[in-house]
């Protein structure tokens, strides 16, 4: 237990501590086994989640995404899929992918945005990347991406 003064730093002092047990309270972002992916000449290392538990954590609580990192989301069949910012404090745009690592649609995403954002036909593939990552290199639907999970349209 802290004991804390009242007084002029008292109640400062106390709100700082308190968001500090918040933020320690939060569950620690998961790493998990990278793929390469490329989008042309641009390399990208993405995280895979391939569970239902990582595809609900996805990039939840992460602060520290790197410029050519993402998260890719494998699910077992092609299905609509939509995806919102719950706990999620880095602005992302998301891909949405065909077997074939195809572009069907992208969405940029606001942090902690609840809003849900969708695949514009059935895909197996999502993945997520800082925002206007994919716009800064002129990516856009219809733009294939290469890397071992698109070839052949892997099951």
């Amino acid at each position: 237990m802290i004991y804390v003064k009242t007084g002029v730093w008292g109640p400062a002092l106390l709100a700082w501590l308190t968001a500090c047990a918040a933020a320690l309270a939060q569950p620690a972002p998961q790493r998990l086994q990278a793929v390469p992916l490329s989008a042309g000449m641009h390399a990208i290392r993405a995280e895979v989640a391939l569970t239902n538990e990582q595809r609900q954590m996805g990039l939840m609580y992460r602060r520290d995404l790197a410029q050519h990192e993402g998260m890719l989301f494998v699910f077992e069949a092609a299905a609509p899929q939509c995806f919102w910012m719950r706990n999620t404090p880095t602005p992302l745009t998301i891909a949405f992918l065909a077997d074939d690592g195809t572009i069907v649609n992208l969405a940029d995403m606001k942090p902690f945005d609840e809003n849900s954002h969708c695949s514009a036909k059935p895909v197996r593939y999502v993945l997520e990347m800082n925002q206007g990552w994919f716009a800064k290199r002129g990516i856009q639907a219809g733009f294939k991406l290469g890397g071992a999970p698109f070839q052949g349209g892997a099951r």
